[in-house]
C-alpha cells in the first residue's frame, strides 16, 4: 500500500494517458482489469492474503450475498425495525453470529442488555416500585413506600400490580415498550423527526435508570451484558458509562469509585470464568448539556479515576444528542485541563453524529482531533471534512461506525448510502460497533456487522473485509501494546477455528 501511495500505479498511468489524449484510445481490457484490481486492493481488507480455507469460505459467503442482493426486500435498504426478521433468518447473519468479531468499542452501559431480560429479571424482584409519567415509567427499589416523584403517579409495588392484572404478559410488554425504541408499527410514522426520536430515545434511559442503578441489579446487569456479547462471539468491550450513583434497598448510595471498582471486579470474575474473553474497559462520560463549571469538576474527577483505576478506566467522552447539545469547543477550558496539568486522560469523543453542515456542531469533528481524541465516535460527518479525514487517516484515529444506530436515529435511510461505505472503500481506519443494541431491538454485534458487510460493502466486501474489521477492533482499542498482541493471538486462534468449521 505504501508503494501505491508513493508512485502512480500502472493502471493509473494508463488512465492518465487516456485522459491526456482526449479519450481517443480504445480502452484496453487489461487496463480495465488493472484498475478494478487496484480499487479492490484499496478497500478494507483488500491487502489481506487469504488462505485456501478462507478462499473457500469467501466463495460460500459471496454466493450467500448474491442471493441476498437479489431478494425482493433488501434489508440494508430498509429500516432496521422492518428488516430485523429478514436479517435474523439470513444465512449470512447466522454465519456472522459464529464469527469471532474482536471487540465492541462503542457501546453504552445502560443499553447493552436485552430489555426482556431486564423486565423478566429486575422487575420481578421484591420491593420493586413503578410510577407512571405522561410519557413513560420510572422504577425504584425500596423497603418502604418511596417518597413521591415529581411529575409521576404515586408509587405502586409491581408485585401488587401484577397480582391485580389479568394479563401480566401485556403489562410486561408495556413495560418493555418503554425501554426500547423498537416498534412493530411504521417506524417512519412513529419517529418522524430527529427531535422526536431523540426525545423518546433519551426517555428510555430514564425509564431504565432506577432499575439498573439498584446495586443487586447493577451487578447482575453488568455480568449479563458481558454474557450476551460473549455469546455473540465478542471477546472485548469498551463501554461508555456515566458511572451513576448506585443505591441499596435502604437508600444508601455509592459513588463513582465504587461503581468503577464493581465493574472491575465483575469483569475480572467474568474473565476468570471465560478465559477466552479479554475483558472490559470503561470510558467515563458526561452529558454535553452541562455547564462549564460542572464540566471542569467532572474532568477533574475523570483524571482522578484514570489515575486510581488504570486497568479498567480507558478515558473520557461527552454523550447525548450532538445537535441538541453544546459543541466541544464550548468546553475547551475543561477539556484542556489534563494537558495543562500534565495529567494523562485519553479522550474518545462522539463527533460528527450529525447531518448539519457548517454549524458549530459540525466542527466537533475537527475539534475532537484538536483535543487529540483516540477515536471518533460515529464520525458520520467525516467525509464532509477533508482535512479531518486526512488527519484521521494519517494518525490512525479510527472511526467507530454504528450502522443501525445511525439509521434508527435518522441520519441515513438506506445503509448502502452510509458515509462509511466510502471510508471502507479506501481502507480508512474504522471499527464496527452497536452503540445501544437493546434499545434498537438488536443483540450483541452481529446485526451491525451484517449491515456493514452486506450494506456498505455490496458485492465487493469479502472475508478479508470481515477479518480486517475484527483486527481493527483490537488494533484501535485502548489496550496496551502487550495486551493487543495477546488479544490478537487469542482472536487468531478463534478465527482459524471458525474458518475451518465453515469453509466447505
Amino acid at each position: 500500500m505504501a508503494a501505491l501511495l508513493q508512485r502512480p500505479h500502472a493502471a493509473v498511468l494508463c488512465l492518465s494517458i487516456l485522459y491526456l489524449t482526449g479519450g481517443m484510445s480504445i480502452p484496453d481490457p487489461k487496463q480495465r482489469e488493472a484498475l478494478i484490481k487496484q480499487e479492490s486492493s484499496m478497500q478494507t481488507g483488500g491487502q489481506q492474503v487469504l488462505t485456501d480455507a478462507e478462499q473457500r469460505l469467501n466463495a460460500r459467503l459471496l454466493k450467500m450475498k448474491q442471493d441476498e442482493v437479489e431478494r425482493e426486500e433488501f434489508p440494508p435498504a430498509m429500516h432496521f425495525f422492518k428488516a430485523r426478521e429478514l436479517i435474523r433468518n439470513s444465512p449470512i447473519f447466522k454465519l456472522l453470529q459464529k464469527m469471532p468479531k474482536g471487540g465492541a468499542l462503542h457501546l453504552h452501559d445502560f443499553s447493552m442488555v436485552d430489555v426482556e431480560w431486564l423486565v423478566k429479571n429486575a422487575t420481578y424482584r421484591p420491593h420493586c416500585y413503578i410510577c407512571f409519567t405522561s410519557r413513560s415509567v420510572r422504577f425504584i427499589f425500596s423497603s418502604q413506600q418511596p417518597k413521591p416523584l415529581t411529575n409521576c403517579s404515586s408509587w405502586t409495588l409491581l408485585e401488587s400490580l401484577r397480582a391485580k392484572t389479568v394479563n401480566t404478559t401485556d403489562l410486561d410488554n408495556s413495560i418493555m415498550g418503554n425501554l426500547t425504541l423498537f416498534t412493530d408499527k411504521d417506524p417512519e410514522a412513529v419517529y418522524p423527526t430527529q427531535t422526536v426520536v431523540w426525545s423518546i430515545f433519551e426517555e428510555t434511559f430514564q425509564a431504565a435508570y432506577g432499575l439498573v442503578t439498584y446495586a443487586p441489579v447493577f451487578k447482575d446487569y453488568f455480568y449479563q451484558g458481558l454474557s450476551q456479547f460473549y455469546m455473540d462471539n465478542v471477546m472485548y468491550l469498551e463501554l461508555r458509562a456515566i458511572l451513576p450513583e448506585i443505591y441499596d434497598l435502604d437508600g444508601r448510595t455509592y459513588d463513582r469509585a465504587w461503581t468503577l471498582k464493581t465493574c472491575q471486579d465483575i469483569s475480572r470474575q467474568f474473565v476468570a470464568n471465560h478465559p477466552d474473553f479479554v475483558g472490559v474497559r470503561i470510558i467515563f462520560t458526561a452529558k454535553r448539556t452541562i455547564n462549564t463549571n460542572t464540566m471542569l469538576k467532572v474532568v477533574e474527577e475523570a483524571m482522578k479515576l484514570y489515575r486510581d483505576f488504570p486497568d479498567i478506566m480507558a478515558g473520557f467522552d461527552l454523550v447525548g444528542w450532538e445537535d441538541g447539545g453544546r459543541p466541544l469547543w464550548y468546553y475547551r477550558d475543561a477539556l484542556s485541563l489534563p494537558v495543562a496539568r500534565g495529567v494523562p486522560l485519553p479522550f474518545f469523543f462522539h463527533a460528527g453524529e450529525t447531518n448539519s453542515q457548517g454549524t458549530e456542531i459540525d466542527q466537533n469533528i475537527l475539534d475532537a482531533l484538536l483535543f487529540n481524541t483516540s477515536r471518533i465516535g460515529h464520525g458520520f460527518a467525516l467525509t464532509r471534512h477533508p482535512v479531518a479525514k486526512e488527519w484521521s487517516r494519517k494518525y490512525g484515529v479510527a472511526v467507530e461506525v454504528c450502522p443501525i444506530s445511525n439509521q434508527v436515529l435518522k441520519l441515513v435511510k438506506d445503509l448502502r448510502n452510509h458515509p462509511a461505505a466510502a471510508l471502507m472503500s479506501e481502507n480508512h481506519p474504522v471499527v464496527i460497533s452497536s452503540d445501544d443494541p437493546a434499545i434498537f431491538g438488536a443483540f450483541g454485534l452481529s446485526y451491525d456487522f451484517y449491515e456493514a458487510f452486506v450494506g456498505f460493502g455490496g458485492m465487493r466486501s469479502h472475508v478479508g473485509s470481515l477479518k480486517q474489521l475484527a483486527i481493527n477492533s483490537i488494533r484501535y482499542s485502548s489496550l496496551t501494546p502487550e495486551q493487543k498482541e495477546k488479544a490478537l493471538s487469542l482472536w487468531q486462534r478463534r478465527w482459524d477455528k471458525f474458518v475451518s468449521e465453515n469453509a466447505f
